[in-house]
């Protein structure tokens, strides 16, 4: 099979984190080019540009993964894929559905490749959990993924701009095994989203769900402050009485209280698969049900103002 020469557009945390070490060690691609505003460099890219079209000039470059804050993200997909490169694109994948859609449009019109990432959707953990609750009616339903901005976003301020999505950058990675897991779909009933008073996005969201059968008790809960242990918890209750946790993210899971998965997270390698195999075959995989939630929830959300956040 052939190598997937690859470029990287953008070399913030995640890049450096996940992107790098995971394409260096999956012999299907190799990294050609990296671009980056900073100036940063990877040594095992054969090419560093400041501005990613130079990058989208190499001929011989098949794909990138754009890794940027989500309000620039549409912009530099169109254009990869207008310079017939296919486009993985990190979490969340744009700023507004409608960039999403436009780039699902314009891949299928010029026959190339976008890939929707949702990492915590490639857990074990999580299949084996879609495929305990496959079939059953949810009584309830409890998320709570509450986390530590100062640890994970230090002096990142992207994130509280307009179109940063705040608590929802994190929250989407629930949301994203929410819709992956729950045997029908959820919508979102009501929605509080607590934003300080100096930041133009939230810093906590408290989320009621619903669904077109049942009247179960479904909820989530998102907050930015929480210091020490993180919590990345999931709860589910049938009908029938089967209990379902999944933790650490969605990379163990208990069924009935017996632990039956407990993994370190293999997220991003299994994202590479994928892409892989979605460059192989020449199809695009645009999943937008979590985005979808979250537009929902911005949409009929209530204002809460709070404290001013300092960094």
């Amino acid at each position: 099979m052939a190598v997937h020469r690859i470029g990287i557009i953008g070399l913030g945390k995640i890049a450096q984190d996940q992107h790098l070490p995971v394409i260096r060690a999956n012999p299907d691609f190799e990294l050609l080019a990296v671009s980056s505003t900073r100036g940063l460099s990877h040594e095992d890219a054969k090419y560093t540009f400041q501005d990613y079209r130079e990058l989208l000039k190499l001929p011989d470059l098949d794909a990138v993964s754009i890794c940027t804050p989500p309000q620039v993200r549409h912009q530099i997909a169109r254009e990869a894929l207008l310079a017939g490169k296919s486009v993985l694109l990190e979490k969340p994948p744009a700023a507004t559905l409608s960039e999403l859609e436009d780039l699902r449009a314009l891949a299928a019109k010029i026959g190339k490749v976008v890939f929707t990432t949702w990492h915590a959707q490639y857990n074990k953990a999580v299949e084996e959990a879609k495929k305990a609750l496959a079939g059953w009616s949810i009584k309830r339903l409890q998320v709570t993924w509450k986390e530590d901005v100062r640890h994970w976003h230090p002096g990142q301020q992207w994130i509280w701009e307009a179109g940063g999505f705040g608590v929802f950058d994190p929250g989407i990675n629930a949301l994203s095994i929410v819709t992956r897991i729950m045997p029908e779909p959820v919508f979102i009933r009501s929605s509080s989203l607590e934003f300080p008073a100096n930041r133009d996005a939230p810093i906590a969201a408290n989320l009621t769900f619903s669904m077109s059968h049942g009247q179960g008790d479904l909820q989530a809960v998102f907050d930015w402050r929480q210091t020490g242990p993180q919590t990345w918890d999931i709860e589910v209750e049938t009908e029938a009485g089967l209990t379902l946790k999944l933790t650490h993210g969605g990379s163990c899971l208990e069924l009935n209280g017996r632990l039956m998965v407990q993994e370190e997270p293999a997220e991003y390698q299994g994202i590479y698969r994928r892409f892989d195999a979605l460059l192989t075959i020449g199809h695009s995989e645009v999943d937008d049900a979590p985005f979808r939630l979250v537009a929902d929830a911005f949409m009929i959300g209530k204002r809460v103002q709070v404290d001013a956040f300092e960094d």
